[in-house]
Parts: structure tokens; C-alpha cells; sequence
């Protein structure tokens, strides 16, 4: 998201820095914002120091203490992947693709073997938590939460498949296929 109503180019990508501008340009002091918009002093200066975040919501309210609104534009961009961050994402969105209740159910006892077989052969953080993330979607049967991880594209998403159980579950052709496949978008393509 990129928050800009009051410039174009004043490079404010984050809630945070936007508000900072905002406090900046009407002179309003962090005592002033906190007694007019009903939060603790504290709290928006934990906000301002990046040590918490807060909702575009809250936001708005306090940027309409100071007389603006804000105005979310989003904006479509491609992912910046490395090739294999790209082609583990391209196989796990194709499972993604092929999964469903029952599917996951049948697939579930191969995932769990798979775990323990990764649990084995990788050692420290981030892996070690992640494995015990998988291994709660898979164990609580959230089919949900696993079609994140097979599809997201944030970090946590990209590190859950560096230790994915799916390993196996894909046919041989299927899988070439994939691989062989056009690319996808690039952080060179131009969204319009």
C-alpha cells in the first residue's frame, strides 16, 4: 500500500511515516495528538518508534484529529522472488490447486511422515519453528492456513516452503510440467 494524499512523491510507504509527516506539516506535538484522539501519549510513541503498529483504521483516527483522511491506494506489484523461492512457490501453488478435504486427508499421513523425515535433516531457527507450524496445519486438519503457506508470498509464507512436507506428493510429470511452464511475473513487470 502506498500512503500518499497530501504528495506524490514524498515517499511515505508505511503508517508510520506517514503519521510522522502528517504530526509534521500541522504542527501537532505527540501530547496534543494523544489528547485530542483519546490514546495514551505512550502509545503513539511506541507507534512512531516502530516498536508497534497499528490498523489503517486507527490511523484514520488519528489523522483526523489533525484535519486529513487517509486514503489507502493499493497497488498491484510483482513479487521479488529468487528463481527458487519462484519455483517453490510455482510447484506449491499447483498443489494448492489439487487440494481439497478429501484430498488433504488422504495426502495427510505422507505429510506427517515427510515432517519427520525434514525434522531429521534440519537444524536451527527458522526451520525448527516452522516444522512445528506445519505441523500443527497439518495435524489440526486446517486446510485453510495450508493454502497460505502453499501460496503466500510473504517471508513467512517463503520460509514455511523451505521446509514443506509436500515433498513427493506432486507426479513426477506434473511436476516437470510446472517447471517447464512460461514464468510468472517478474519485479520487472509493469502493472497498469
Amino acid at each position: 500500500m502506498h500512503y500518499s494524499n497530501l504528495c506524490d512523491d514524498c515517499g511515505v510507504d508505511t503508517r508510520r511515516d506517514l503519521l510522522r509527516l502528517v504530526m509534521g506539516q500541522t504542527r501537532t506535538s505527540q501530547s496534543t495528538l494523544a489528547r485530542f484522539s483519546g490514546v495514551h501519549q505512550p502509545s503513539i510513541s511506541q507507534f512512531l518508534a516502530g516498536s508497534i503498529d497499528i490498523s489503517d483504521e486507527q490511523l484514520d483516527r488519528l489523522l483526523c484529529c489533525m484535519g486529513v483522511r487517509l486514503q489507502v491506494v493499493h497497488h498491484v506489484v510483482a513479487a521479488e522472488l529468487t528463481r527458487t523461492e519462484r519455483r517453490s512457490w510455482r510447484l506449491h501453488r499447483e498443489l494448492s490447486a489439487q487440494l481439497n478435504q478429501r484430498v488433504f486427508d488422504a495426502w495427510r499421513p505422507r505429510l506427517l511422515k515427510n515432517l519427520d523425515q525434514v525434522r531429521v535433516s534440519v537444524q536451527g531457527e527458522p526451520h525448527e519453528r516452522n516444522l512445528d507450524k506445519w505441523a500443527r496445519m497439518v495435524g489440526d486438519g486446517d486446510l485453510r492456513a495450508v493454502r497460505r503457506a502453499l501460496t503466500g508470498l510473504d517471508r513467512n509464507s517463503i520460509e514455511l516452503r523451505e521446509v514443506s512436507p509436500f515433498s513427493g506428493v506432486l507426479a513426477p510429470e506434473l511436476r516437470a510440467s510446472v517447471l517447464r511452464s512460461a514464468p510468472m511475473a517478474t519485479a520487472s513487470t509493469a502493472w497498469t
